[in-house]
């Protein structure tokens, strides 16, 4: 046990299935997990309204919502142009996350790989950024920068490297990934217990990024009614979901026992489910429907795929070591181009913007806001805005009859906020009762997705994107130590709480955020 240990300490399993989670860990597959529900509190994470993947962490870190932050995909467009920016290339929205702010607050901290967050020179503390992560947008980096190199030299580099797409197509490649993962996870571990043992942290945080990658990429070999299931290989490697979580949930209990008497808060901030791929008809259908001219695939996309082929092909050992010179070239514009925005904007009314594949992003080409804005703001940006409703319901997945599109709503209906113009106008929300496959996973089986509507008629496309699961809102939290009462709170816990909660813990009250302390488990500490 530490001597002085931390006072609160935070770990997350990424992208995880709270479903999975909680199964396992009553069925006794995730012992620590188990025990550390019993004793403690549980509660459900609500997930974003309208789903922006990209911003659910960006929301937990900075404790205010979308629209205030400004963060909802990887790469977005501009606000007053029709260009596309990473998320690298600026700071990470508009607002600091609650760890700088305990630092300034005299807090010391201790923060590591919190996906999608941006290294802050001079934190209070130590930070780790990138490591070990699902994608690396701002590539390995550390404060204080020392502690870069001391890592490589001790730990060394991430097994799996800085991406963790990649062609796996025989067994003895899924098993190699799989080892990689938990390879990862034991090094994450031992990175963690040398960072907790120096003592003195009133906040340590750590994220289990492998869980991330197994959930996108091996989501088929779990689930035997995905399409791209193959029994063979599942019953080789067995369930790489369970062997990863498993590894994640062993390395919590040594982290536990090492924090002492520390406040304990495992998360997840968003689940993970089979992949659907409606998503990548929505060009063609702006463009059946008239509202999208759109213009010939570019040649560099294709020159963008070679490259990202080649960096896979690279031994996992140089990926990493290379990831975060990868990341830099990639911000000063040298390799994987940005996306172009596919259209006509002179002559479109409306286009997608990328927004990830469960939540479509639409973005209306407004007079006033786009330098060749047609709509204008008021009545005519509402009737485009139904026309999309009425016509995007209206399609049918013809393997089932049933709509495609559950929901499709202005982001302004849901948020508000100084940097709501850098949001999708219009989220279309994909109907994903049915998994779809991909073209690079047992031959294609079930890849092809064939949609219909009156006014579009019939729209069809293979779906070459090679993650077999993807995302879903909603996440899991579980809180022990001190005085925190076990049981299960009956309401969801916003992602904008978590700030407040961690804040309150450490008796700071942070100004200025969208959520509120989470009173069962802020009145535990002492005052």
């Amino acid at each position: 046990m530490t001597a002085n240990p931390a006072k609160v300490v935070v770990l997350g399993v990424d992208a995880a299935s709270p479903a999975l989670l909680e199964q396992w860990a009553a069925d006794g597959a995730l012992p620590v997990l188990h025990s550390l529900a019993k004793r403690g509190l549980t509660a459900q994470i609500g997930g974003l309204d309208g789903f922006f993947v990209g911003a659910t962490w960006p929301t937990l870190s900075t404790g205010v919502g979308p629209g205030t932050h400004g963060i909802h995909y990887l790469t977005q467009l501009e606000p007053g142009t029709y260009a596309y920016r990473r998320m690298a290339d600026g700071a990470l929205g508009a607002r600091s996350p609650f760890w700088a702010r305990l630092g300034r607050a005299g807090r010391r901290v201790a923060v590591m790989d919190v996906p999608l967050s941006v290294l802050e020179p001079g934190l209070n503390g130590v930070q780790v950024v990138e490591w070990g992560a699902h994608d690396a947008v701002y590539g390995f980096e550390a404060w204080p920068t020392s502690l870069r190199d001391e890592i490589l030299a001790t730990v060394g580099p991430h097994p799996l490297g800085p991406s963790c797409d990649g062609a796996r197509p025989s067994v003895a490649d899924v098993a190699a990934f799989v080892d990689r993962l938990v390879r990862g996870v034991d090094a994450k571990t031992r990175l963690t217990r040398s960072v907790l043992a120096q003592g003195g942290w009133d906040l340590l945080v750590q994220v289990f990024t492998e869980a991330h990658c197994a959930g996108h990429q091996c989501w088929h070999l779990h689930d035997p009614a995905h399409p791209a299931h193959d029994a063979g290989v599942a019953e080789a490697v067995g369930d790489p979901l369970l062997t990863v979580l498993g590894a994640i949930d062993e390395a919590i209990g040594a982290i536990v026992d090492d924090a002492g008497d520390a406040f304990v808060l495992v998360l997840t901030a968003h689940g993970m489910s089979h992949s659907h791929g409606s998503q990548l008809l929505l060009p063609e259908i702006l463009g059946r429907l008239g509202l999208s001219a759109p213009l010939m695939p570019p040649s560099r996309s294709v020159v963008g795929n070679a490259t990202s082929a080649a960096w896979h092909r690279l031994p996992p050992a140089l990926r990493a070591r290379l990831g975060s010179v990868r990341a830099r070239v990639t911000r000063e514009g040298g390799a994987s181009p940005l996306p172009s925005l596919g259209v006509d904007p002179a002559a479109s009314r409306c286009f997608v913007v990328g927004n990830g594949q469960a939540v479509g992003g639409i973005r209306l080409n407004l007079v006033g806001r786009e330098p060749a804005g047609l709509v204008e703001r008021g009545d005519e940006e509402l009737e485009l805005v139904d026309e999309l409703s009425r016509e995007l319901l209206a399609l049918r997945d013809e393997r089932t009859g049933r709509p495609a599109v559950r929901r499709v709503v202005r982001s302004a209906a849901l948020y508000d906020g100084p940097m709501l113009d850098h949001l999708p106008d219009v989220l279309v929300e994909w109907n994903d009762e049915l998994p779809i496959g991909s073209a690079g996973l047992r031959d294609g089986y079930g890849a092809r997705v064939r949609l219909t509507s009156p006014q579009v008629g019939v729209v069809e496309a293979l779906n070459h994107w090679g993650r077999s699961g993807e995302h879903r809102p909603g996440g899991l939290l579980i809180a022990a130590g001190g005085g925190i009462r076990g049981g299960r709170l009956a309401r969801e816990v916003a992602l904008v709480d978590l700030a407040p909660t961690l804040a309150g813990l450490l008796g700071i009250s942070l100004t200025g955020l969208d959520g509120e302390p989470v009173a069962e488990i802020v009145t535990a500490a002492p005052a």
